[in-house]
C-alpha cells in the first residue's frame, strides 16, 4: 500500500491463493463490488476518511486506487502521516459471504458482496499484510468462523447460501436496541421520591409537609418528630455519607533494615567464611629460631525463610467499593511483613525464622543494678562503660537501640554537670544522640525489667540482612471462583543473622 501527497492511496486489499489467519480463503470472480465503495478508518463508520474509486480483480488480488480527502477532513490527514511513518500498513475488507464451503479449516468463499474497505494499523492476513474483519475463534474444525461485519443488511438468508451457513437475526437485534433506547431516556430523566405503602407516619407525613410548604406551615407535633437525633424521629430519612479516605490505624516496626547490612542472594543459602584467630608475631633474638602461627577459620552459614499469608475478598467488594481496597490490601501486606519480619529481626530464634540479634549468641552483656532501680549506679558511668566496650572503629560507627518507653527513661538522665544525656538534633529528620551516637527507636525491644535486655549499643554492620525473593503477591481468581471470592496470597524469603558480635554490647538487668 502506498500514498502521494494528494492522499491517492493503491494497494491490494486481498491476495487470491493463500488464506488467512483463519484460514478462510476468497476466490478470483467471487467478490461483487459496487462502483465506489467508502474508505473508512479501522472499520469505524464514523471515521469516514476517504473514497475509493478503482477496484479491480488481478490474477493475484483485489487491486484498488482510492483518495483520502486530506483538505476537507483533518483525520484523513493523520492518516496519511501514519501511512508514511509505516504506522499503518494494512488493507481490511468488509463483506456479506453469499456462498462459502468449509475447510479443514476455515472456508472457501465463492460469493460475497464487498460494502467498504479500510485503513488498518495491523493486518490480518500475513501474505499480503491485509485484513479482514474476522473473529479468531477457530476452535471448532467444521464450524464456520463468522466475519463480525458480516450479514451487516441481510435479515433474510439468501437462497444460494448453504443450510448449514449462520444467519443474524436483525431484527431481534433491532429490537435490543430499541429497548436500550428507552432504558437510557427512562434512566435520563429527574427522578422524584415516592412514599410507597398504605399509611404514611408521622415522620414521613411532616417530611413531605415540609418539602411542600416549609416549616411555618407544619403543626408544632409535626416539628417536634423532624429530628435526626434518632432514627425513629426522622434518623432514617437523613442520609448517611461516607467519606472517601479509609482512615488506617498505625503499626509501629523495627528500622533495623534501614542500618544493617542488606543483601540480595539467588541461591537457597549463603556460606561466610569467618576468621578466629589470626598470626602472632613474637620478639626474637638476631639468629634465634622463629615461632610459627597461623590462622584459623569457620563458616557461617545463612539461609533465608518463608513468610506467607492469604486473604479472601469477595468480586462484589472488590467492584464496589470506594476505597480502592485491593491497593489498600497490598499496601497492608507490605506493613505487615514488615513488622513480623522487623520482630524477627530483634527477637528471631532463628527455627524457622531469622536470627534475631538480641537473640543471637557471643554478644557481650554489661549488667547492671536491679530492674526496680535501674541503674543502680551513675546513668552516665553505665553508658559511658557500654560505649568504650567495644572497639573504637565500631563505637565510632555505633548506634543506641532500644524502645520508645526505655527511651522516655534515658531521656531524664544528667551527667555530673546537670547536663541531659540525650540531646535533641538541631537539624529537622536528624535523630536524636546519645554520647555522640545515634538513638534509634526499635519498638521491638525489651522493656526494662529483670533479667531483660533494654539497651543494644554496636556498629550495625555486623547484623546482615539476606534477602532470596522480595514481597510478592499473587491474584488467584480461581480457587474460590465458585464462592464468588478473590485469593490474594502473599509471600517474602528472607533471612538474618549476626555475622561480628564483637561489634555490639548489650545492657543488662540483674534480677
Amino acid at each position: 500500500m502506498s500514498v502521494t501527497d494528494t492522499g491517492e492511496i493503491t494497494g491490494t486489499a486481498w491476495p487470491y491463493g493463500t488464506p488467512d489467519r483463519v484460514g478462510d480463503m476468497i476466490e478470483k470472480g467471487a467478490i461483487t463490488t459496487p462502483a465506489t465503495l467508502p474508505m473508512l478508518f479501522a472499520h469505524d463508520q464514523g471515521q469516514v476518511i476517504g473514497v475509493w474509486d478503482t477496484i479491480t480483480e488481478s490474477d493475484t488480488g483485489l487491486t484498488v486506487k482510492g483518495r483520502l480527502l486530506v483538505d476537507d477532513v483533518e483525520r484523513a490527514r493523520e492518516v496519511r502521516a501514519m501511512i508514511r511513518s509505516k504506522a499503518v500498513t494494512g488493507l481490511s475488507i468488509g463483506f456479506v459471504t453469499t456462498k462459502a464451503t468449509p475447510r479443514a479449516k476455515g472456508r472457501t468463499i465463492t460469493a460475497l458482496t464487498l460494502h467498504e474497505i479500510s485503513v488498518v494499523a495491523v493486518p490480518c492476513h500475513p501474505g499480503a499484510q491485509i485484513t479482514s474483519i474476522k473473529s479468531d475463534d477457530t476452535t471448532a474444525m467444521h464450524k464456520e468462523t463468522h466475519m463480525e461485519n458480516e450479514d451487516l443488511i441481510n435479515d433474510q438468508p439468501d437462497p444460494k447460501t448453504p443450510a448449514n451457513a449462520p444467519q443474524i437475526d436483525t431484527k431481534a437485534f433491532e429490537a435490543i436496541v430499541a429497548r436500550l433506547d428507552k432504558i437510557e431516556a427512562k434512566a435520563n430523566r429527574p427522578q422524584g421520591v415516592h412514599i410507597t405503602g398504605p399509611v404514611a407516619d408521622a415522620e414521613t407525613k411532616a417530611f413531605g409537609n415540609f418539602l411542600r410548604r416549609g416549616v411555618e406551615r407544619i403543626a408544632p407535633e409535626e416539628v417536634k418528630a423532624l429530628t435526626v437525633a434518632n432514627d425513629a424521629s426522622a434518623g432514617y430519612l437523613a442520609p448517611q455519607e461516607f467519606g472517601n479516605e479509609l482512615i488506617k490505624l498505625l503499626r509501629e516496626f523495627s528500622p533495623i533494615r534501614s542500618y544493617a547490612k542488606v543483601i540480595t542472594i539467588s541461591a537457597p543459602s549463603i556460606t561466610y567464611p569467618r576468621r578466629v584467630t589470626g598470626t602472632a608475631a613474637t620478639w626474637v633474638a638476631e639468629i634465634a629460631n622463629r615461632t610459627a602461627s597461623g590462622m584459623t577459620f569457620e563458616q557461617v552459614t545463612m539461609m533465608p525463610h518463608e513468610l506467607a499469608t492469604f486473604t479472601d475478598v469477595s468480586n462484589a467488594l472488590l467492584e464496589d467499593n470506594a476505597y480502592n481496597l485491593e491497593g489498600e490490601l497490598l499496601a497492608d501486606f507490605a506493613e505487615s511483613f514488615a513488622k513480623t519480619e522487623g520482630m524477627a529481626f530483634v527477637k528471631g530464634t532463628g527455627a524457622g525464622q531469622p536470627y534475631g540479634i538480641m537473640a543471637a549468641t557471643g554478644i557481650a552483656e554489661l549488667k547492671t543494678g536491679v530492674a526496680a532501680n535501674f541503674p543502680a549506679s551513675n546513668p552516665a558511668d553505665v553508658l559511658i562503660a557500654m560505649y568504650h566496650k567495644i572497639a573504637t572503629t565500631y563505637a565510632q560507627s555505633g548506634v543506641w537501640m532500644m524502645n520508645r518507653n526505655t527511651l522516655a527513661i534515658v531521656r531524664t538522665w544528667k551527667d555530673g554537670n546537670g547536663r541531659y544525656l540525650v540531646l535533641d538534633p538541631i537539624t529537622a529528620g536528624a535523630p536524636s544522640t546519645l554520647l555522640g551516637r545515634p538513638v534509634v527507636e526499635m519498638p521491638d525491644m525489651d522493656d526494662i525489667g529483670a533479667g531483660l535486655c533494654p539497651v543494644l549499643f554496636g556498629d550495625m554492620s555486623g547484623y546482615r540482612i539476606i534477602d532470596r525473593v522480595g514481597l510478592t503477591t499473587l491474584r488467584d481468581p480461581y480457587s474460590l471462583a465458585t464462592n464468588g471470592q478473590v485469593r490474594f496470597h502473599a509471600r517474602k524469603r528472607v533471612g538474618a543473622d549476626v555475622t561480628h558480635p564483637d561489634r555490639f554490647i548489650k545492657l543488662k538487668c540483674a534480677v
